[in-house]
């Protein structure tokens, strides 16, 4: 009896550990479930339909996939501005693609235009992103203005190939990459494969910790945390089933999330970019190549501004004027939000993505509400600032 009351107060005690060493995370997942329940009780249950949480999750797809992106920008101290017009750009791209190029030269082949839509797409994502990244590594303009530069640039091409008309997106197999849904049995399948890499993920870290001499959280602390977000997980799926199925973008926005974090924190490339955050000469010291590194960070930005680009345009099913008008400052918000600082050196991909559900979440609630768009964008504004102040007071404090 006493082993185990000694045993489940350690448990408790690790907890409290843990909760004060990660307060940042702690408090955005408790401001989310926080705005959630708000939203449910004064939706009367509207908010947590499944038909709304689906809805939900896909509109949140294109900022997440540019602020998952944007958290090694911000880490190693730098800003995009550009990448919400750049992913307009990419959509407007890809629709006049689809309705001018390959309408003509392979008009019976719906499936092979649209995968080289999504070829020509990331290859522009990449191709601009190398551009920008030489331009800011190598020849050393700061990213704020050389982003900002690009910014008005994508603004005018826009403006130049859709001749200010809207160009249609919605052909066959393009439109099922961000309108589409799993069947019920395959998402669930996604969901078994995504619970399993969570357990091996957290038990691999507990070996590799141990081998190399780092200590390790308790077990059952570790356990916790698997298991929780494993039950988000599948709550998750079971409520979605209950509508269409897991979205296809949410897939991709999952398979982009867990593809940065393995990045950022199992490679060289990743933990370097924590280090130039960090103490930049400190880095350089220790013989990081730092314009190397920036260029590669600026590349993996603009491929991302190509994937989003893609969903964006299939999501919307057009390239507009107006295509990723915004997405640069709800990406720059969400990373904010989900811990990453604005002063470099820290921020994670899961918190962006938490950051990003917020975001999405207060837009969803607020519209449910039907809050005019004026008040929208100042409740925004304030949990920004807010989230700003808090990140500069810990660190004040650390």
């Amino acid at each position: 009896m006493e082993s185990t009351l000694a045993s489940s107060k350690g448990t408790t005690n690790a907890v409290g550990k843990w909760f004060r060493r990660n307060l940042q995370t702690s408090m955005i997942i408790i401001l989310m479930i926080v705005i959630w329940i708000f939203f449910s009780f004064l939706t009367k249950g509207a908010f947590i339909k499944a038909q709304n949480v689906s809805n939900l999750f896909r509109q949140m797809t294109v900022t997440s996939i540019l602020a998952v992106g944007m958290v090694l920008v911000i880490v190693t101290g730098g800003i995009d501005l550009a990448v919400g017009k750049f992913a307009g750009f990419v959509s407007v791209i890809v629709a006049y693609l689809q309705a001018f190029v390959w309408y003509k030269l392979i008009p019976d082949q719906p499936f092979l235009a649209a995968t080289l839509s999504v070829i020509a797409g990331l290859a522009v994502g990449i191709l601009v992103g190398m551009l920008e990244g030489y331009i800011i590594s190598y020849l050393g303009v700061p990213a704020f203005i050389t982003t900002l530069g690009f910014q008005w640039i994508w603004n005018g091409a826009i403006l130049l190939v859709t001749g200010g008309r809207t160009i249609p997106a919605n052909q066959p197999f393009f439109s099922y990459i961000a309108q589409g849904y799993l069947p019920p049995w395959l998402g669930w399948a996604v969901a078994g494969i995504s619970v399993l890499g969570i357990f091996y993920t957290m038990f691999n870290s507990r070996i590799q910790k141990r081998r190399y001499g780092f200590s390790t959280n308790k077990l059952s602390l570790d356990l916790a945390r698997a298991i929780a977000l494993s039950l988000v997980i599948i709550i998750y799926v079971f409520m979605v089933n209950r509508y269409n199925g897991v979205q296809v973008p949410v897939l991709i926005m999952v398979i982009v999330g867990f593809v940065m974090a393995y990045l950022g924190t199992n490679t060289p490339f990743g933990r370097h970019a924590y280090a130039l955050g960090g103490n930049m000469e400190a880095a350089r010291l220790s013989g990081i190549n730092i314009k190397k590194n920036v260029f590669l960070i600026f590349v993996l930005m603009g491929l991302l501004c190509g994937v989003a680009g893609i969903v964006l345009a299939s999501y919307v099913g057009y390239g507009t004027i107006s295509a990723g008008q915004g997405y640069e400052l709800d990406a720059i918000a969400s990373c904010i939000l989900g811990g990453t600082s604005p002063l470099g050196g820290s921020g994670t991909v899961f918190g962006a993505l938490i950051g990003s559900l917020i975001m999405a979440s207060l837009t969803n609630g607020l519209q449910l509400l039907n809050v005019t768009p004026a008040w929208q964008y100042m409740v925004k504004g304030a949990i920004l600032v807010g989230a700003v102040y808090i990140d500069v007071y810990f660190k004040k404090n650390r």
